[in-house]
């Protein structure tokens, strides 16, 4: 890696975004599904509604999703990846990899 002042290195400005667990998780689905709707990552990630709102808000804001309309009452929204968010397909991939060589299954695992 190449020596940036570290207040403002890309490290730290991917971290804003990707920083927790669940924006993991959430990206994982997008991978492996393509758009999906709010309920569908609720059901397969068990994770809060609010939980999940704000971090679909943030990789939003962050460009790395969009959201379009699939019904106007109630208002419901599909969120798929952005080319930005398509370009982390490398970043995930190794993170699998990664996972696959150096972590044990988890308990309960099937």
């Amino acid at each position: 890696m190449s020596q940036q002042p570290r207040e403002n290195c890309p490290v730290l400005r991917a971290s804003n975004v990707m920083g927790d667990q669940w924006v993991l998780l959430i990206l994982r689905e997008f991978f492996l599904e393509g758009p999906r709707r709010f309920q569908d990552l609720q059901d397969v990630l068990k994770i809060s509604p609010n939980t999940l709102s704000g971090r679909l808000r943030r990789l939003e804001e962050n460009g790395v999703l969009e959201r379009q309309a699939y019904s106007q009452n109630p208002p419901r929204w599909e969120y798929r990846l952005t080319r930005s968010g398509e370009a982390l397909a490398p970043v995930m991939n190794a993170i699998r990899a990664w996972g696959e060589a150096h972590t044990p299954d988890l308990p309960d695992a099937p």
